[in-house]
């Protein structure tokens, strides 16, 4: 009897075993748990991402029907650092009340604090929070798009302060009704921005790499995420632009915007020509060119100088250029 009961818990044991590793070899490829949060029991990695510097947007407030693609500024917090995104397909059955209590029970017992939370059917709105989240490409979804989840969707958004860097985690589950349910999650481990990695060139450089190569690139135009207005901070580049055309009344130029890989290509060709268009309307309003002399042009991801595969090379495809007409 001792051996028949050691054998059948041997037995057990294995079946258990072999249970966790199918489980487990259900995860996508390349995918892990982020090493601050297990999963929830019985789930499975459907898509995952980790991006050693990039910019976060947080929603911090509910969001309306009508402001859920593009949010008023107070409704949504901006950072930079590593950003981890992983979607995962969650057992039959379970709710998102039931993950999103786990997540923040597991989270506060760390020293995370709430930031802001919604969800349920007495937060109806709290369902707008997943289709921004989507087209903003703040989150993966594996081809689960916003149709397919209801009002029972909960959203958690906690914070960590820490001298080092704040962490963020972001968690939204949705309920997939006769699907599979799934629950994303976002890790945001802040960091500082590097600098010095770009250097302003003078009018000078500028004339020189024209008469070299009939185009040279502009760093130092600065632009939000997913923006077109020119910020104050691109000042010193616009100035040396300003310079060089003043000092050959004969040149003319093609002022060319062109971005990374991110996001999709028509999206990309209508943002970096906006981005182009308003570099023009800054060198005409400010220092007076004479607007035959700059046209604008966008062409989004298609002139890479680097690869788009890590955030140095799609920092330095981010980038305005003069061209010789």
């Amino acid at each position: 009897m001792m051996l028949m009961a050691t054998l059948r818990t041997v037995a057990l044991g294995f079946i258990g075993l072999m249970l966790a590793l199918s489980a487990q070899a259900a995860d996508v490829a390349g995918s892990h748990d982020h090493p601050l949060l297990t999963r929830f029991p019985g789930s499975s990695i459907a898509a995952y991402n980790a991006i050693q510097l990039d910019e976060a947007h947080l929603p911090i407030k509910m969001f309306t029907r009508d402001d859920r693609d593009k949010p008023t500024p107070d409704k949504v917090l901006t950072i930079q650092g590593k950003i981890t995104t992983l979607n995962y397909r969650l057992p039959d059955g379970t709710k998102p009340l039931e993950v999103v209590h786990n997540y923040e029970e597991a989270l506060t017992g760390k020293g995370f604090q709430v930031v802001f939370k919604c969800g349920g059917l007495s937060d109806p709105d709290c369902s707008n929070m997943q289709s921004y989240l989507v087209n903003s490409g703040q989150v993966i979804k594996s081809g689960f798009g916003s149709a397919d989840f209801g009002d029972s969707n909960r959203y958690l958004l906690a914070k960590r302060p820490n001298a080092q860097g704040d962490v963020y985690v972001l968690a939204y589950a949705m309920d997939g009704g006769s699907s599979a349910s799934h629950v994303d999650l976002m890790v945001v481990e802040v960091k500082p921005m590097s600098t010095g990695q770009i250097k302003v060139l003078d009018a000078h450089e500028l004339q020189q790499g024209l008469a070299n190569e009939g185009k040279v690139a502009v760093y130092g135009i600065y632009f939000d995420t997913a923006k077109a207005d020119v910020k104050p901070e691109s000042k010193a580049s616009l100035d040396e632009m300003a310079k060089l055309l003043k000092s050959d009344k004969a040149l003319k130029v093609y002022i060319v915007g062109h971005t990374d890989n991110q996001g999709t290509l028509a999206g990309n060709l209508d943002l970096s020509q906006h981005r182009a268009e308003a570099v023009v309307k800054a060198l005409l309003s400010t220092y007076q060119i004479e607007p035959a002399r700059l046209t604008a042009k966008g062409v989004a991801s298609l002139a890479p100088v680097a690869t788009n595969t890590n955030d140095k090379g799609r920092a330095l495809n981010r980038r305005v250029e003069l061209v010789v007409q």
